[in-house]
């Protein structure tokens, strides 16, 4: 009786629970994390361009990569940014409502990815609000930053795998939507471009005697989606390495031993438990330090799924054989790096790990008391973890304001409110403000001819009004000065 009245009231549950989700991402959307982040700005801005002239920053027609201060930003997000503000015109909440959306889109999504295949529909509740709740996926959602598209594209690929191992006979277009989502994958960001080939590679181990064929057709479709990006490493060689050039420890000539225990140790450093649970990610921009990045009781189902992995032998499913081994790739891009723990670069982790709780959450679902106990307070766990980082971080709100440029507003409004035209953009090395002014002059009806940018060395003229990112001026009139951003006029 019990379970009728469960089944009759499903839909409006699940209803429900969605909305909760969605309100959870949108809550204080756009303005914690407070301002906007320098490559927010540049994103956001480019989106402008593109949708009103088809065109980037710099003047290029519709760009595969997009030029930025010493980088290419990938194109994806920015494209399907454009098309929000060529519809509702560009801000700063539209900018970052769709990061939000992404990214409880992710996590819905993977929960019904878990409850399919285990056949569980509570597994796939548990999973899709452990996803929600977990700080590990929820803080990138809160930046406008090209990489909060990854965890989407890859859950949508791991959904068209599972699609393609259940159907007997596969049709060509699941390896058709193999190959799409492998590419949306590789074009999302430059972890992605790392994570692609690897996880196109690891379709082999769900090759059997009868999907060879399926799969060579993934493997020719992926590689027409490429087609794009060798042509732009072609005309522009070296471009989508400059990024990667100042974070790596790789070297031209360097020693090739010690690289490769420099990776190995970043490599498993990856899977410390402290940096998961406890430390988390030292970017105050890319976490909240009050936590660790992942929730204890996803940590644990996790452990306990991949024991299940080896003594229940799920490896001999396609399927858990793939999951385990996008877990092992997943640290890859990150460990090529100097960083210790980097939320972006692994944001792929979380991802696996939250799979590999669907075993042991269908296996404590078995009917034992004992082990219901032990559901319970996982449940309970996760719930209670998850509603103290989520008030942390709204308690936090306005106190990050050093991680995200939050002064330039100010900084600007009383540069703009001077009569003086143009106005001259002064960078410091590694401190592209110039993308701020660029962005935050659309709401003022200045355009990108209302500014000069000079370089350090130069000198802007006598009477000129500045904004600034530099150091403090030596001869000049302050108007305003927060932070690292002040505006003057030249003596």
């Amino acid at each position: 009786m019990q379970l009728n009245w469960f089944e009759s009231f499903r839909w409006p549950l699940i209803v429900l629970g969605v909305a909760m989700a969605i309100a959870l991402y949108l809550a204080e959307v756009p303005g914690n994390p407070p301002g906007f982040f320098v490559d927010e700005s540049s994103i956001a801005y480019n989106a402008y361009t593109i949708s009103q002239h088809g065109v980037d920053e710099h003047g290029e027609s519709w760009p595969l990569y997009f030029r930025a201060f010493g980088e290419h930003k990938n194109p994806v997000f920015i494209y399907l940014l454009a098309s929000l503000f060529w519809i509702f015109g560009p801000s700063q909440f539209i900018a970052r409502l769709l990061s939000a959306l992404l990214g409880v889109a992710a996590a819905l999504l993977l929960g019904m990815l878990a409850g399919r295949w285990t056949r569980r529909r509570s597994v796939g509740v548990i999973v899709a609000a452990s996803a929600c709740l977990t700080p590990w996926l929820f803080e990138p959602s809160r930046l406008v930053f090209e990489v909060v598209l990854l965890p989407l594209a890859l859950t949508l690929f791991l959904w068209a795998l599972q699609a393609a191992l259940t159907h007997d006979p596969p049709h060509w277009l699941h390896s058709a939507s193999l190959a799409l989502t492998l590419g949306l994958i590789t074009y999302s960001s430059a972890v992605g471009r790392i994570l692609g080939p690897l996880l196109c590679c690891g379709l082999v181990l769900c090759c059997s005697k009868n999907r060879w064929l399926l799969f060579g057709q993934i493997f020719l479709f992926y590689g027409l989606t490429l087609i794009p990006l060798f042509w732009f490493l072609n005309h522009h060689p070296g471009a989508l390495g400059t990024r990667f050039g100042h974070v790596t420890y790789l070297t031209s000539g360097g020693d090739k031993i010690e690289a490769l225990f420099t990776f190995f140790g970043h490599y498993f450093r990856s899977f410390n438990p402290w940096d998961w649970l406890v430390a988390g990610d030292p970017e105050p921009r890319h976490h909240l330090a009050t936590m660790g990045s992942l929730l204890f009781a996803t940590a644990a189902l996790a452990y306990g799924g991949l024991v299940l992995f080896f003594t229940q032998r799920l490896w001999r499913e396609p399927w858990w054989r793939f999951v385990v081994y996008g877990l092992l790739v997943s640290p890859i891009p990150a460990a090529l790096t100097i960083d210790r723990f980097h939320t972006l670069r692994l944001i792929a982790l979380p991802i696996f790990l939250l799979l590999l709780t669907a075993p042991a959450l269908a296996w404590l679902l078995e009917r034992s008391v004992a082990r219901r106990v032990v559901l319970a307070a996982m449940i309970f766990s996760t719930l209670l973890q998850g509603a103290l980082f989520q008030w942390q971080f709204h308690a936090a709100g306005g106190r990050r304001w050093h991680s995200f440029d939050t002064f330039y507003p100010e900084v600007f409004a009383v540069a703009v409110a001077q009569p003086q035209r143009p106005i001259y953009l002064m960078d410091a090395p590694g401190a592209p403000g110039y993308i701020h002014a660029y962005w935050y002059g659309l709401f003022r009806g200045l355009k990108k001819s209302d500014f000069v940018r000079i370089e350090k060395a130069e000198r802007p003229p006598a009477g000129a009004l500045v904004i600034s990112c530099e150091l403090p001026c030596q001869d000049c009139n302050m108007l305003i000065e927060r932070a690292s951003f002040r505006a003057y006029v030249a003596r």
